[in-house]
């Protein structure tokens, strides 16, 4: 494993030519077994692979999120290195990518950037594409992955590389569960072992949607979902909203056909999001008796 904190040393440290496949998965650290899937798969399709670790300031509309979130370097490159020996590493400081303005360009995602996450969480999206973008132009890898947890996200990076006219290939990898179905996420490490269990609610309220999905009308079922959480006082629930995935337009049976739930709540001073795809939509005629 190689280490290197400035992009102009990447030309230098790689070991094959540049017409070889190069694997990029972009990371803010504190990996965990969801991180290291992607870099599983990435060394599995590709050469080379590299793996960026970087606490992107632009996506942070919060100032505080950004001083809490967890970074653990040197036990990242022992995870890399136990994976992947061969793996390129770049850990960079802001100044590298961004130069003397640390600032996110403007994007125009429309939908994808005005719903859910895009709404609650101003900025954020600009600022992820601006430093994937970066990413991309920079390291030019043939294929860049990402989980599905940040399922809104990979929608947006996928919008940016259309818009930009990226040559890069998006792989999208399944969401990392622990064993009692919590997606695992890098604030999971901010969390109590009894707030960790009080998280079970949001991917619990996920299932519940799916079996709801297939025997009630929409209303009714968002409304159900809801008051699960009138039980779970130390959570309060952003929102529960079930939309088409590829567009994320509130999901319609008569014009879309991959349903997908995405929530989002607040657990002391924890954000957590999850997502599931329902996979079949209730009959045609079912959701017309709910309008």
């Amino acid at each position: 494993m190689t280490l290197f904190k400035h992009h102009n040393e990447f030309a230098a440290l790689r070991k094959s030519s540049t017409d070889k496949g190069l694997g990029l998965v972009p990371t803010m650290g504190a990996l965990h077994q969801g991180h290291l899937s992607l870099i599983e798969r990435a060394s599995n399709e590709n050469e080379e692979v590299l793996v960026s670790i970087f606490i992107n300031p632009t996506q942070f509309d919060a100032p505080s999120d950004l001083l809490r979130y967890p970074t653990e370097l040197e036990a990242d490159l022992s995870k890399i290195n136990a994976l992947n020996p061969n793996c390129l590493v770049y850990a960079p400081q802001a100044e590298d990518l961004y130069g003397s303005s640390v600032a996110a360009k403007t994007y125009d995602f429309g939908l994808l950037n005005q719903v859910m996450e895009g709404a609650h969480r101003k900025g954020h999206f600009q600022g992820v594409a601006t430093v994937v973008e970066k990413l991309f132009r920079i390291f030019q890898p043939q294929r860049a992955y990402f989980g599905e947890k940040d399922f809104q996200q990979l929608q947006v990076i996928k919008q940016l590389v259309q818009q930009a006219q990226l040559d890069v290939e998006i792989v999208s990898c399944p969401i990392v569960r622990t064993a009692v179905g919590l997606a695992l996420s890098s604030r999971n490490q901010l969390l109590t072992p009894s707030a960790q269990n009080a998280a079970l609610e949001l991917y619990a309220a996920l299932k519940a949607a799916k079996t709801l999905w297939q025997q009630t009308p929409y209303a009714a079922s968002l409304e159900h979902i809801k008051k699960r959480f009138d039980q779970h006082p130390e959570i309060s629930l952003e929102y529960f909203e079930i939309r088409e995935e590829t567009t994320l337009e509130i999901f319609d049976p008569k014009h879309h056909q991959h349903p997908r739930a995405f929530i989002a709540a607040q657990l002391g001073k924890i954000r957590l999001i999850d997502n599931l795809a329902l996979e079949k939509a209730i009959p045609l005629q079912h959701a017309n008796r709910s309008c």
